[in-house]
Parts: C-alpha cells; structure tokens; sequence
C-alpha cells in the first residue's frame, strides 16, 4: 500500500533490504490522487499498480461502520477497504503477504494500535499485514511467523517524531518525497460541507461532481440545483475543463470580464435567471445596471438580461 510520502518508501525499502520483492498499490478517487505515489514508484524504481475505486468507495463513504473524522474522513473504514482491495489483488497475483508504511502512534486517530486492529480485522486479511516501520512494537504476523521476513530487521518506530524515518532517508540516500500534510479531500471542512451537501440533495452524482467540489463558489439555489461560480482565471479554467456540454447549463456574462458559471445537471428557466444574475454580480459589469449573460444548454444559446445580484446578498446561499 503506497501514499507516495516518505514512510511508504521507507517500508518499502526495509523489506527490500531484505531481499524481498516489492510492489505497490495505490487507490485514486476525486477525493485523493495517485500523482505521489506514481512519483515514489519512478524514483524508488518499484513497480506500481493504480487502482480507481470511485463507486466502490462510494458505498463506505456514505456510511462508514467506524463514522467519520473531524470532517468526512472515514480513515479507519478507508484503510480497511484498501486493504481488503489490496489483498484481493495479492490473492488473484499470488504475492505471500500486504506491507504499508504505518507507524504505530504517528496519527492519534487511525494509527493508533486500537486502529491498527480495526483495520486488520475488517479488510478480511488478518495476520497478512506487515507495517515494517513499527512491526517490533506489533503483534507478529504470518509471514514472520513462517520465515518469509525476518523480524529482527524490522523497525520499531513509534509516536508522532519524524525524525527517525529523515536520519533513514539520509542513510539511504532517498532525497525526494512530499510532506505529510495533506493529500486527502475529506478532511477539509470547506470540502466535506459540500459533500454533505451534495449527499443530502442528490442520491447519484456523476463522478465530475465530486471533482467540481474542490473548484470555485458554491451556491445552493434550491433542493434540485446548485451554482459553482469560478473566482479566477486558473478556477474557471478547472471549471470549463470539467463541464459536460450535453448536461450541464453554462453562464457567461457578455461584455465584461468575469467568471465561468454552471449548474450541474441543468436548470429550467427560472433557476437560469437566478444564477445569470449572481454570474454578472460576480463580474465586471457595472453594478445597479443590467448585464447580458449568454447561457448555454447543450448546442442551444440564449441571452439573458439581468440586474446582477451584489455578492453581499449570496451569503446564505454559499456553501
């Protein structure tokens, strides 16, 4: 199991030492990427698998056994379907045994040994995981047990102190990783109040939706409708690159400079005027006066002239 961040390539190199062949699994959704550990797999040269597990995911994530963390975080239950993933996959490719970089105590959450257990006894492959980095600190699992690692050269780091993983770096020459911090969506309060706000409107999203959460303002409008408005060039560009023109309804205000508007899914004309009139808020046009907005549904456009509606007075509408 690979995140790309130091202790994953840490375990990965303990067991290597050891001569054993590794390779890495790595799981990609909307609300995390595999972009760090695909880096990790080129530099370290170890082979790498990515896996996206988007609907799977889904299933836990609305209601995870273990609940959530402080945000929409379900990082007991995550790791647990990760590994039960990653054991099908070790299962199917005849591997002997799973390993990630885990260290006991290092998250008072889901590395604590209590959540360490949790995670073993429900992935469905209990006393085949590995944690290289504290396994001396760990029960003993099966594949020490039967000789197929040796134990006395497993670590036993503990506690939230990183700097045993950088003096092993240092001495292994590995030079490049990313920080800690950070890599998961869910854990961001401005992230998981949309999400909960799209799980609460919607009983099926497309996979862009999830996506769209992490760009631009977030309005809701009514129970069927939202409006994601762009707050600068590089967010409408991430907007425009993730719009389906068959299904989504696109603003733009004529004239002046300003964001790209949609509502996912479409509206009818009613919500159409609303979210025009917020888009030319939004924009350049001069206040007080109205503004055309072009609106585009599929290969059919519209203009639409509105008063814009002063940002002041979207507040309780802002996600």
């Amino acid at each position: 199991m690979c995140s790309g961040g130091l202790d994953s390539i840490l375990a990965a190199l303990v067991l290597r030492n050891q001569g054993i062949e590794v390779e890495w699994i790595t799981f990609e959704t909307p609300f995390f990427s595999a972009d760090k550990a695909r880096r990790a797999a080129r530099l370290n040269d170890i082979p790498i698998m990515v896996k996206r597990i988007l609907p799977t995911y889904l299933k836990m994530l609305k209601n995870p056994p273990a609940g959530y963390g402080k945000q929409m975080n379900p990082c007991m239950d995550c790791h647990a379907l990760m590994f039960r993933l990653a054991g099908e996959e070790m299962q199917a490719r005849g591997f002997d045994f799973l390993f990630s970089g885990e260290v006991s105590g290092q998250r008072p959450m889901s590395q604590n040994k209590n959540s360490l257990r949790y995670v073993e006894k429900n992935s469905g492959f209990d006393g085949y995981i590995v944690r290289p980095l504290s396994a001396q600190n760990l029960p003993i699992t099966r594949p020490e047990t039967e000789g197929l690692v040796d134990r006395e050269r497993l670590l036993n780091l503990s506690g939230r102190s990183r700097k045993p993983q950088l003096e092993l770096a240092a001495r292994w020459e590995v030079t490049e990783f990313p920080s800690p911090a950070g890599g998961c969506l869910l854990t961001e309060k401005g992230y998981a109040d949309r999400l909960r706000d799209l799980f609460e409107h919607q009983e099926n999203s497309r996979d862009v939706e999830f996506f769209l959460l992490a760009h631009g303002r977030h309005l809701r409008l009514n129970a069927g409708h939202k409006l994601i408005v762009g707050r600068s060039k590089v967010e409408n560009q991430k907007i425009e690159a993730l719009i389906d023109p068959a299904v989504d309804t696109v603003f733009r205000v004529k004239k002046y400079p300003g964001p790209v508007a949609l509502v996912p899914n479409g509206c009818e004309d009613e919500v159409a005027r609303q979210a025009a009139a917020i888009c030319a808020g939004y924009s350049k046009a001069p206040s007080g006066e109205p503004a055309e907005v072009l609106v585009i549904q599929g290969d059919q456009q519209t203009t639409l002239t509105v008063m814009p509606t002063a940002p002041r007075e979207n507040k309780p509408l802002l996600l």
